[in-house]
């Protein structure tokens, strides 16, 4: 019978562990997989923020007057235009 109890307690034990080990597993939650390459005039958006540093593509989401949300290339010579343009309306 106490084999059965230590059986039960590890099989206890081990869903508790996986649990947590769940919760800490978080993943970004707004990542790009892809970018927009075609260059869009800088006055169609009114912010942007830069993608989760865990995600696998680097980028920048730029958000148009309508939010609507676009992928870019934050190495990308317009999107550097359109940050620079952003950052001093934001000033």
């Amino acid at each position: 019978m106490k084999v059965a109890h230590i059986y039960l307690l590890c099989i206890l034990g081990a869903a508790l562990l996986s649990t947590v080990l769940c919760n800490n597993a978080r993943e970004p939650e707004d990542c790009c997989f892809d970018v927009f390459q075609n260059p869009v005039k800088k006055n169609m958006f009114t912010s942007y923020y830069k993608t989760d540093p865990r995600c696998s593509l680097k980028a920048v989401v730029l958000i148009t007057k309508r939010a609507g949300r676009i992928c870019a290339n934050p190495k990308d010579r317009w999107v550097k235009k359109v940050i620079n343009y952003l950052d001093i309306l934001s000033l």
